[in-house]
Formats: C-alpha cells, sequence, structure tokens
C-alpha cells in the first residue's frame, strides 16, 4: 500500500501552523511536499493555493492542505479549480464530514482560528476518514459537473 502524498500550502498568516502540519504529517508517516511560502514575509494566497491545486491535480490520488489566516482566501481560491474539493473545517467533524461525504482532496483551515491541537485533530480526522461513496457519490458528480 502506497503512502498518501500531501501537499501544503500557505500565505505569511499561516507560516508556523504549516511548518507544524508538516512536522505532523511526516511523524505520522505521510510523504510531505511543502511548497512554501518559507519566510513571513507577505504573499498573495491566491498565487499559493493555484500552485497547490496545478499539483494535486496533476498527480492523481494526492491531496493538499492550504492554510491562511482564516482558511477562507484559501478555500475560496482552491474551489475555483475544477476537480478540487476543498473543505473549510474548523473541527474534526467537519473534517471528517468533508471527506467522508464530500470527497474532499484539499483541507482547509485557518491559523488564526484554530491551534496546534485542534489543527492535529483536524488533519487526524481528515487523514482517517475516506470518501464513503453511495448517495455521496452523485451529489460529488453534481458538484463535478457544474460549470458555473
Amino acid at each position: 500500500m502506497s503512502t498518501q502524498k500531501y501537499y501544503l500550502a500557505t500565505d505569511h498568516a499561516g507560516i508556523d501552523l504549516k511548518d507544524h502540519t508538516c512536522d505532523y504529517l511526516k511523524s505520522k508517516g505521510y510523504e510531505v511536499i511543502d511548497l512554501g511560502p518559507f519566510s513571513k514575509e507577505r504573499v498573495d494566497y491566491p498565487d499559493y493555493a493555484v500552485t497547490l491545486c496545478k499539483k494535486v491535480l496533476e498527480d492523481k490520488g494526492s491531496m493538499g492542505i492550504l492554510i491562511c489566516g482564516s482558511g477562507i482566501g484559501m478555500s475560496m481560491a482552491a474551489n475555483r479549480h475544477h476537480g478540487i474539493r476543498a473543505a473549510l473545517c474548523h473541527d474534526a467533524y467537519s473534517a471528517k464530514m468533508g471527506r467522508a461525504h464530500n470527497n474532499g482532496n484539499v483541507l482547509c483551515f485557518g491559523e488564526r482560528i484554530v491551534g496546534v491541537g485542534v489543527a492535529e485533530s483536524i488533519i487526524d480526522a481528515w487523514c482517517e476518514a475516506e470518501f464513503e461513496g453511495g448517495r455521496h457519490a452523485g451529489r460529488v458528480d453534481k458538484i463535478e459537473a457544474i460549470k458555473g
């Protein structure tokens, strides 16, 4: 069985939690690719969301984690990409449902909203959940069919 690969990216407001998330995922045995940034110098979150989404779409089976101050901007930018289902999660339950019911492939959260302990519980719930398919598959298909 292959190890799940995660791409991570943030903006300047999520650097500390991104670095912790990278280390946390690696400690759990996941493959992690850190797409930056690597300093707290101001950057624009859409640039990093685009980079990460392209990687997730090109690398079938991989997933992404985007972090900014609130997670809102990253989730909005990520969901502009056809094939990306980014879930903004601030607790373990929403993370579990984002995977189990919505087949999410990008997890988003905010460093200014969740602390390290909550972030770890979100990550654990996301990583442990699997898409349930069934009635949820048709709903995900409807999301993917939206051209808007």
